[in-house]
């Protein structure tokens, strides 16, 4: 397994979506969310986009006002989870628009189910957009 969560938080570090692929308690959650938005947060646009923390490598990267945040094994490809996390906003943006924190907040079933079209059990399982989108359009138009 090489994802063992993804995070979207804000700027002022309150997380809007969470996404684990490994169990761990609301304390442990808690905990661990905290610490990593407060390392990831502090550090400047300078600073390169990956931060070891405990058992974990974290990737993340900055669109607009929202931080993207995965946590992954250590041998995982450092890029290939940057281009992920420009996959998944580039798959928000082509369905919300110009994807925006509010969006997440008012259609959070949405972003996890397009989460869940990508990523099973910690595997990236799918990169195409229009797959991606296809079930939620679909919903979308059913409702």
């Amino acid at each position: 397994m090489g994802i063992r969560f993804i995070l979207m938080v804000n700027k002022q570090g309150q997380t809007r979506l969470a996404q684990y692929y490994e169990y761990l308690t609301l304390e442990e959650r808690r905990t661990l969310e905290g610490e990593i938005v407060r390392k990831c947060l502090a550090r400047n646009e300078q600073q390169c986009s990956f931060v070891e923390h405990r058992t974990y490598k974290i990737v993340y990267r900055r669109y607009a006002s929202l931080f993207f945040l995965v946590g992954v094994d250590n041998d995982e490809n450092e890029l290939a989870i940057l281009e992920f996390i420009h996959l998944l906003v580039e798959t928000m943006d082509r369905h919300f628009g110009n994807v925006c924190e509010l969006d997440i907040m008012f259609h959070l079933e949405k972003a996890h189910f397009m989460l869940e079209e990508m990523v099973m059990n910690g595997c990236i399982v799918e990169t195409s957009k229009n797959n991606i989108l296809a079930p939620i359009q679909l919903m979308d138009k059913a409702s």
